[in-house]
């Protein structure tokens, strides 16, 4: 016979609970005549549950009355559960009571059929309620593939959006390093400084991303101010203090983690363990990890390299002056970690 019901809906499974084997035999042979590929046959309803559960169910056929479990526990079961309560039911009955359909319906079958069943019948209601499961999960698929796209197109406006920014920290970030490369090598470094402090894969990679837009409220720093040889007025370093405060609100508003986590680091990357930092005198740890790192990488790099208004010092001697702010600058734990990064010649990071 030829199929009635081509694919999709052929290949959808059905699952039959019947307790009488005779009416079994007969509903599978109606199912597969009609063009349905994926039939199961039980009289135990926990192997129903575990079908549906499995995904191996997209309708069920059941007999109202058997001995042990009747068919409303099995609908009442079923709807009670979050993944089941979505299968489409066709209750089936030899009861002839007038109240019985009511009862099923109210019990949550979808439809309802008396025996002994006619056969056209009966293949329009299994066909009817496949094409609306067949809807639901296409409906749903189509759910899923939308909100896949917006996500990836979120994370390509978060891409180009943090580009930006990143360029806008290289701007800043350039007029006091010629070379370009500061921020590349306080992100490596902030990286490698979280795997040493065992932060998951995902954060530590999230924490060199967004430790690239540590410095990007230096963008609105007078060049006088930023670039002057000399030591800073104290009006001056007032001035200078307010790149951490302005870099956060040009990174706020994010929803990101990636975002989130910058606006932390551009916020609290001059915070001191002993409370001493700024903007906000945080210590110990409440300063949130990201910012503790930043604290530490940023400093190494800067005490490494040629600045404005000093030379470059030796690995060995920016190490020492690292591991004598231990406890009062730093974090004790993160200068135990950068320690331990000098000692396997993971660090200095020269080029990103």
């Amino acid at each position: 016979m030829p199929e009635l019901y081509p694919h999709p809906l052929s290949d959808m499974p059905i699952v039959i609970l019947d307790d009488n084997a005779a009416q079994r035999v007969l509903l599978k042979h109606l199912a597969e005549s009609s063009g349905y590929h994926v039939v199961h046959t039980t009289d135990n309803p926990t192997e129903v549950y575990g079908l549906i559960r499995d995904g191996k169910a997209e309708l069920l056929l059941l007999d109202l009355h058997m001995p042990t479990t009747d068919g409303f526990e099995v609908i009442q079961t079923l709807r009670k559960l979050p993944k089941e309560r979505h299968i489409p039911i066709l209750a089936l009955t030899a009861d002839d009571s007038p109240t019985i359909k009511t009862k099923a319906l109210a019990s949550g079958a979808n439809d309802f059929l008396n025996k002994p069943l006619e056969i056209s019948e009966t293949r329009l209601r299994v066909n009817n309620l496949l094409s609306s499961r067949y809807s639901y999960l296409e409906l749903n698929r189509q759910k899923d593939v939308l909100e896949q796209n917006l996500l990836e197109r979120n994370r390509q406006l978060e891409i180009s959006h943090v580009e930006m920014l990143t360029r806008l920290a290289r701007a800043a970030e350039y007029r006091d390093d010629e070379n370009d490369e500061h921020i590349w090598r306080v992100a490596k470094t902030a990286s490698l400084l979280g795997q040493e402090l065992k932060l998951s894969q995902e954060q530590s990679e999230l924490l060199m991303r967004a430790a690239r837009l540590h410095d990007v409220g230096k963008i609105a720093m007078p060049d006088g101010i930023l670039f002057k040889p000399t030591p800073l007025s104290k009006a001056e370093f007032e001035v200078i203090k307010t790149h951490t405060t302005i870099g956060a609100q040009i990174l706020s508003g994010g929803h990101s983690p990636l975002m989130k986590m910058a606006e932390t680091i551009a916020l609290t990357h001059h915070e001191r363990w002993d409370g001493t930092g700024y903007p906000q005198g945080l210590k110990g740890e409440a300063i949130p990890i990201e910012g503790r790192i930043l604290a530490l990488a940023d400093t190494f790099d800067v005490l490494t390299h040629d600045r404005s208004y000093r030379r470059a010092m030796s690995v060995e001697d920016a190490a020492t002056e690292i591991k004598k702010e231990r406890g009062k600058q730093f974090d004790p734990k993160i200068v135990d970690a950068f320690v331990n990064l000098l000692r396997r010649r993971k660090l200095p990071v020269t080029v990103h």
